[in-house]
């Protein structure tokens, strides 16, 4: 028999199992679709994964009986477990993102407070390689050093500021995205949709300059990112919009 893998009891292997019937002093005849008790042992039904598990020793006793089920706080399951586990992974990839982001911010401010001694470094060495270079007639690597340096002394303190603001702003951004998609904010993932839109044309342009894996691997997930927020949570009134997601929901539960 073919086995499949459940999201469901996943979840339940990180978070444990959620089966009232373990947590009461007694099981009363009406609660054998939640847990029963057969030659010592009690079993019980995990609400999420609906495997029954039999613990021993039994967790100590938070209530007498089990209450009503109108009172039992359900775990997710189904869809809707599926799009927090979702939500949460874009979360963790944007709040990564917000973290590269912060440090490049902070490389290039360092980078602007000591531009000038580091143009004056550059600008000693360039002289040191190009002197090497013309001695011996030839020599690549001190032809690529030689270009590099010459970067360095390009450099512009305006253009560092530039550069710095918008890396901050990417962090800012990209942490509240994190933030909102963890909560599962429906602000965020409009924000997280319309930041990725606007992002792609950068990635695409990029790539066309030099293709490479860690490149097309970016586009692909932001892609599939933007598509799964649009289309599977009903964005912008795709599907039905706010109201059809969660009456798909509920339809689900």
């Amino acid at each position: 028999m073919a086995r499949h893998w459940h999201l469901e009891t996943f979840v339940c292997s990180i978070r444990g199992h959620c089966a009232p019937a373990l947590t009461v002093a007694r099981l009363r005849p009406d609660d054998n679709n939640l847990g029963f008790e057969e030659n010592g042992r009690r079993y019980a039904r995990c609400l999420r994964c609906d495997a029954w598990v039999s613990p021993d020793p039994l967790p100590p006793p938070e209530t007498d009986v089990i209450p009503p089920d109108s009172e039992i706080e359900k775990p997710r399951r189904g869809r809707e477990l599926r799009d927090a586990v979702v939500l949460r992974v874009i979360a963790a990839d944007r709040a990564l993102h917000s973290l590269v982001f912060g440090l490049l911010a902070v490389g290039l401010t360092v980078l602007d407070l000591k531009l000038g001694p580091l143009k004056s470094w550059a600008n000693r060495l360039l002289r040191q390689v190009d002197t090497a270079v013309a001695n011996s007639g030839q020599g690549n690597s001190q032809s690529w050093a030689s270009r590099q340096l010459h970067k360095v002394l390009g450099l512009h303190a305006g253009t560092l500021k530039v550069l710095t603001f918008t890396a901050v702003a990417y962090c800012v951004v990209e942490g509240v995205e994190a933030v909102g998609l963890w909560w599962e904010r429906r602000w965020a993932e409009y924000l997280t949709a319309v930041a990725t839109a606007g992002f792609l044309p950068f990635e695409i342009h990029e790539l066309s300059k030099r293709v490479t894996i860690l490149r097309i691997g970016a586009l692909v997930v932001n892609v599939l990112i933007l598509i799964y927020l649009v289309y599977a949570k009903r964005l912008f009134g795709i599907r039905g919009g706010r109201r059809a997601d969660v009456e798909a929901t509920l339809e689900d539960v």
